[in-house]
């Protein structure tokens, strides 16, 4: 409330209601909220829908604590700490439900870090099982399995025959399935879906 003119106003208004004055109060309440939407305005910049019911909230703040305003005291100054009240009020309210929720980008670079990290060991694992293999099962199952080249081009950079490389891949997977106890049959059909 910007001038006198507008403070001097409002608390006749108010103090008239305070007497019973049905029309007084209303004419108040209603220049009140215009001066509430731009006071909330300026500070929630942004958040036009947020405004108008912390307008409301406070209109009814004040309709409920009218008995504790005191004459001598501006009237401005008893609505702008109500209205400072509601504002700190929802900006707790609303900080509290932004916590729980985590920004998408935040959570996919966590998602996709983590997801690389997991590759990434993944891989090592997997090439520390197959250095303990033999050449001829090692490397049919690296370059079939976990390059994607084709049994043909395998054999070619292997110099083994394409027979040899799909031996060696079954006896690898055979020989790295004993070592995590699952049984032949469980390792051979897992080769077969492969495709080898």
């Amino acid at each position: 409330m910007p001038t006198i003119d507008v403070e001097l106003e409002l608390r006749d208004l108010f103090l008239q209601a305070l007497a019973g004055d049905e029309a007084a109060y209303r004419l108040f309440l209603q220049r009140l909220a215009g001066h509430l939407r731009s006071f909330l305005g300026r500070r929630l910049f942004g958040w036009p829908d947020d405004v108008e019911d912390l307008v409301q909230e406070c209109l009814l703040a004040i309709h409920n604590k009218r008995h504790t305003y005191e004459a001598a005291q501006p009237l401005s100054a008893w609505v702008h700490a109500i209205a400072r009240h509601k504002l700190i009020d929802l900006l707790r309210a609303r900080s509290v439900r932004e916590a729980l929720h985590d920004p998408l980008d935040d959570v996919a670079d966590d998602l996709f870090a983590a997801s690389d990290l997991d590759a990434h060991e993944a891989r090592r694992d997997v090439m520390g099982l197959l250095e303990q293999l033999p050449d001829k099962q090692r490397l049919p199952i690296l370059h079939v399995k976990i390059e994607g080249l084709s049994v043909a081009e395998t054999a070619r950079r292997t110099g083994l025959s394409e027979s040899a490389v799909k031996v060696g891949i079954h006896r690898g997977l055979k020989a790295l399935a004993r070592r995590f106890g699952a049984s032949p049959q469980e390792s051979q059909e897992g080769a077969n879906a492969q495709g080898v």
